[in-house]
């Protein structure tokens, strides 16, 4: 029985950011430290929820979706193209606008070609504003993206299209409750 997520979001702190009850947890905010056991766990039930037939490359957003895209890159062999917040002028690069639940900016995609065969995963969605933003980009590419995934959903999110997630949350100024888990 996996419980390593379930458990560590209900003991994770709650901060207020203006009128945003704001969980801080090591799969969200790599603080206060992020341990290989959770990491492995959140891994092997990405791996078992995805459809990854015919996938060419895995795709994460800076920064938060960088660990969890490496460990899932690890077990699975594919290629990790990870959106920046920094622009690099590379050929083909495009510039995504993203607006989230509490903040504004400029995201850049580089590595995906017309027919790549990509999966989208992610750390948390709030309000899916990143996520938009990134399957958007990729279709402006011309990539096809297979199957979308985030580790924890927070509230509804209309992103477009179907997506998997492995823990739907809730947050108070008390604590996080967990109302569903996918495994």
């Amino acid at each position: 029985m996996f419980n390593k997520l379930v458990e560590s979001l209900k003991t994770c702190p709650i901060v207020k950011r203006g009128e945003y009850n704001y969980f801080i947890h090591p799969i969200s905010d790599g603080v206060p430290i992020v341990e290989p056991a959770l990491l492995r766990e959140v891994a092997v039930l990405m791996l078992r929820a995805l459809d990854l037939k015919g996938v060419d490359k895995i795709v994460v957003a800076e920064a938060m979706g960088i660990h969890i895209g490496v460990a899932l890159s690890l077990m699975t062999d594919l290629p990790l193209t990870i959106i920046r917040k920094r622009e690099y002028q590379l050929s083909g690069e495009v510039a995504l606008h993203q607006t989230t639940g509490y903040s504004k900016g400029e995201l850049y995609l580089n590595g995906i070609e017309k027919g790549d065969r990509v999966v989208v995963i992610d750390d948390v969605f709030s309000t899916g504003g990143t996520m938009k933003a990134i399957l958007k980009g990729l279709a402006d590419k011309g990539a096809e993206v297979s199957d979308v995934l985030v580790v924890i959903k927070r509230g509804e999110c209309d992103i477009g299209r179907p997506y998997k997630y492995l823990v739907e949350i809730e947050v108070t100024k008390s604590g996080v409750n967990v109302k569903d888990t996918k495994f």
